[in-house]
């Protein structure tokens, strides 16, 4: 059925990102009411940001989800790989898929 949902189940794949991997923001992440002590809708992670993978987790047993802390900001914010590129692995950036979907994303 055409429902406008991703089919992809990203889990059936090794995750793109590995613990202790530097990770680059592609896009400004506001927070969706899921990072507590923030308003809706404030700014968590500017797009350009460093950060380093902390953790891997998955959500609806069908995308990984990337704890990701951004030391600049004191604070780990749940990332989708689509939201990161990697600056360890040269040559190899994961955010092909930014050009999918809206510019900002959420707080996970």
């Amino acid at each position: 059925m055409g429902l406008g949902r991703e089919q992809e189940v990203e889990i059936r794949k090794p995750p793109r990102f590995m613990l202790g991997e530097r990770v680059r923001a592609t896009r400004n992440i506001s927070n969706d009411g899921t990072y507590p002590g923030r308003e809706i809708g404030e700014n968590l992670v500017r797009k350009g940001d460093d950060g380093y993978v902390r953790d891997v987790g998955t959500f609806l047993q069908q995308f990984y989800i990337y704890a990701v802390e951004w030391v600049d900001r004191g604070t780990v914010v749940g990332m989708r790989a689509r939201e990161l590129m990697s600056l360890d692995k040269a040559g190899s950036p994961c955010s092909a898929e930014t050009t999918v979907g809206p510019s900002e994303g959420t707080a996970r």
